[in-house]
């Protein structure tokens, strides 16, 4: 759901560019809650295995394809300001190196892309898991749904800046019936791949999953043919960090391997934003990208004439430029926690446990 240049007025876009980043200063802000020196690195992990997803477009009907957005995947697993930042620093790398999604117009797709996902996603998600029992079954279901309804948000949020700022004169409820249409089939796909990763990370280090913090559920007895809870057990000390490494490891290979190879797979059918723009003119007024010389433009490398092999660098490029940027901006945002959250006068140097 890139947009390019074009097709949001440059009044518009403008408007959007200054929420999106009064919403990145606001996360910036949030993210010092949500973020210490052990999981900042996990942030960085998670923003370059977005980055490395969005190379898969999976086919979903009449010859368009649908990619993962992402804002669900990152608010569940590192906080709803971290995710805004994440999505954030996916969409800037992918539009500075890539040209993909316009430079103009990366305002919009923060706020469409990064800001609505992440704030729908994940408001349904905890209001999902208070009423759900906290369970895995119930984190991943709930993370299912969220993710979901994410996508057509996204694609109505779309619809509205384009009703307010189209630069071509489409009727309104045409655009919407489409996007939104082909926007809740490609958010099934985004669902099962929100679900699936959520479920696996929780299965292995719930402590690290920012959505399932408290994830424990009180000990049942049956007594007389009726389930009553357990005593509560003592308390322990609070256990060492446990290391992240190996996650940490496993989740960069999988990007890399994602973006490196699998994603020459990828379905080459145009997604849905590309598909409504052609079927209903939006795409008229499109502009070229001022990154459209890049020597990674369009996800391959320059001068590398094996497709396999340049878009696979390619991938492995952003999957690796993403982790760096993404990695140092939250290690920074981390640093200044400690400072934040120490009262005057203070010299406490404990993090907060995640």
């Amino acid at each position: 759901m890139h947009v390019p240049d074009g097709f949001i007025n440059a009044p518009v876009s403008a408007v959007a560019g200054v929420v999106a980043a009064g919403a990145v200063a606001v996360s910036l802000k949030g993210a010092r809650r949500e973020l210490n020196e052990r999981t900042a690195p996990l942030a960085g992990l998670v923003a370059a295995f977005i980055f490395a997803v969005q190379m898969l477009n999976f086919p979903v009907a009449a010859g368009t394809s649908g990619h993962l957005l992402g804002g669900a995947l990152a608010a569940i697993l590192v906080g709803p300001y971290t995710g805004v930042l994440c999505i954030s620093v996916v969409l800037l790398m992918q539009g500075i190196l890539f040209a993909d999604g316009g430079l103009t117009a990366l305002g919009v797709n923060i706020l469409d892309m990064g800001v609505v996902t992440t704030v729908v996603a994940y408001a349904l998600f905890r209001g999902l898991v208070g009423v759900l029992p906290r369970t895995r079954r119930s984190m991943t279901a709930a993370s299912f749904v969220a993710a979901l309804v994410s996508v057509p948000a996204a694609a109505a949020a779309f619809t509205l800046m384009y009703w307010i700022g189209g630069t071509t004169d489409i009727p309104i409820g045409k655009v919407f019936t489409a996007m939104v249409g082909v926007h809740v089939l490609i958010g099934l796909g985004e669902a099962a791949i929100t679900a699936l990763t959520v479920g696996a990370v929780i299965a292995v280090r719930p402590d690290l999953v920012h959505g399932a913090r408290g994830l424990t559920a009180p000990l049942k007895l049956r007594i007389d043919g009726e389930l009553v809870d357990a005593p509560a057990p003592a308390p322990t000390p609070a256990p060492a960090h446990r290391p992240t490494k190996g996650l940490w490891i496993t989740g960069l290979v999988t990007a890399l391997v994602l973006a490196g190879f699998v994603s020459f797979y990828a379905s080459a059918n145009p997604d849905g934003l590309e598909k409504v723009a052609t079927d209903q003119g939006i795409d008229k007024e499109a502009k070229d990208h001022a990154a459209k010389d890049s020597p990674l433009a369009d996800y391959g490398v320059k001068d590398v004439s094996d497709a396999r092999l340049s878009g696979g660098l390619a991938g492995i490029i952003g999957v690796g430029a993403t982790l760096v940027v993404g990695s140092g901006a939250f290690y920074v945002v981390s640093r200044r926690r400690r400072k934040d959250d120490e009262p005057a006068g203070s010299d406490a140097r404990t993090d907060e446990k995640v």
